[in-house]
């Protein structure tokens, strides 16, 4: 029967018509998925990944999007050790579902691939886009969750507990899976309370460059920060003083065993989705003391840039824990890059006292003009100049870029005319402390 089956199958797929969703459902779940959803590559909602999808594989058409659960227990473990090997066990996992999900569809001739739910990405582009698919729009798209306040997707019933991942179909499906009507995050804040370093903020707004730095001290920018305190430290003697020998021999765990987390807490004390919020709601004082002072208490280093609002924020709200003054790691080689990435690295709170524009015109390799305003908190960055600017600041690409590396002075690119302002000095120096660089 099995054999017919099959059989029946390897024609139907052979077949223009488009694949049948609920065989392709049961492939998924055999493969280990613990759900699943799909979508078209046309989809609107994933319409600035397709240049992405296409680059990677241009016949998809369509996207698999699968869960798999993580251990809740290991995740909210003071013991991060433990936390993260739950991370590493469910990576490797939803990788090998995904990789089933494809081999299962190349025997009916139906061409797939799977990009890697997490690393290894395309790393040449650091520290521009390395993913060659972002992963929770797709699963957004497929009725798998909606993003929480902590930009974790949350599953309806699993919550913040999933990894998910995406397979590309070189076919089209016969019935898509929708976008849930509810999102699964309901603003309990609890993620808030337990992030040491203040990423996220009560009214929505996120820190990338605080979250950045902590959590991923072990991964890129902070690998690479982390050499260079070697390199510039001239002797072991001096090192010691930099870098503990607790710092030293995680670094080399992440090295020889996987990239650790230094947190990962907004996750960890999420009490969203239909299998955990009863435990929350039964008893809200007892969830937070047994799920998140144990978290928000340890004492453990935290990774901050110095002058930045996660130095602020974690010296005034968790005085027990140990402050390291790092490097931001997030260095474009590129204006383009730089622009872009400015968002990333800007400080509403160092931001509140000004209220500036400024003209930047770039020369050289590079040449590009630019309108950056900081008003209210708030970044805006504008190709061109537009309208009125309190500064003109016309540089050298190269040099600027080389300034933000510290390779370069800035009295030196004064006196060599590779900088030129026009303004308040003082406005670019309250404009340099905007950012965590």
């Amino acid at each position: 029967m099995r054999i017919a089956n099959e059989a029946t199958q390897l024609v139907a797929a052979s077949d223009p018509k488009p694949l049948d969703r609920d065989w392709l459902r049961a492939i998924a779940l055999e493969a280990g998925a613990d759900d699943v959803g799909f979508v078209s590559v046309d989809r609107d909602e994933i319409a600035t990944e397709r240049e992405h999808i296409f680059k990677a594989f241009p016949e998809a058409r369509t996207l698999i999007s699968i869960v798999t659960r993580l251990n809740v227990d290991s995740l909210r473990s003071p013991q991060r050790s433990i936390g993260n090997l739950e991370f590493h066990r469910n990576y490797h996992h939803v990788n090998e579902v995904a990789a089933a999900i494809v081999c299962k569809l190349a025997r009916h001739k139906i061409r797939a691939l799977n990009p890697s739910a997490a690393f290894p990405m395309e790393m040449d582009n650091y520290p521009g886009r390395i993913w060659v698919i972002a992963h929770k729009p797709v699963a957004i798209a497929a009725g798998l969750g909606q993003m929480g306040i902590h930009r974790n997707v949350i599953h309806p019933q699993f919550g913040s507990f999933i990894n998910i991942s995406t397979v590309l179909v070189a076919a089209e499906i016969g019935l898509e899976s929708q976008p849930i009507e509810f999102n699964p995050c309901f603003q309990c804040k609890l993620c808030i309370a337990a992030c040491p370093v203040g990423a996220i903020a009560p009214d929505g707004y996120f820190n990338f460059s605080a979250c950045f730095t902590h959590n991923y001290r072990e991964f890129m920018g902070g690998f690479t920060d982390w050499v260079e305190t070697i390199a510039d430290s001239g002797g072991a003697r001096a090192l010691r003083r930099k870098v503990t020998d607790a710092e030293q021999s995680s670094m080399w765990q992440s090295l020889s065993f996987g990239a650790n987390y230094k947190a990962a807490y907004c996750l960890a004390v999420c009490p969203a989705g239909t299998d955990l919020i009863s435990t929350y709601t039964a008893d809200k004082s007892a969830y937070v003391k047994n799920v998140v002072e144990p978290l928000s208490g340890k004492e453990e280093p935290v990774y901050v840039v110095s002058g930045s609002d996660a130095e602020d924020y974690a010296q005034r709200r968790f005085p027990h824990k140990q402050l390291r003054r790092v490097g931001g790691g997030l260095r474009p080689r590129t204006i383009k890059g730089l622009l872009e990435g400015m968002p990333l690295v800007f400080q509403r709170g160092k931001a509140k006292a000004l209220n500036a524009s400024f003209h930047f015109t770039f020369t050289g390799r590079e040449a590009r003009k630019a309108t950056i305003s900081i008003r209210d908190r708030k970044l805006t960055i504008i190709d061109g100049h537009v309208g009125k600017a309190e500064m003109s600041v016309t540089t050298d690409a190269t040099a600027w870029l080389e300034f933000l590396y510290k390779e370069r002075s800035l009295p030196r690119m004064l006196l060599t005319r590779k900088l030129r302002i026009k303004g308040r000095p003082t406005l670019l120096l309250a404009f340099g402390k905007c950012f965590a660089v």
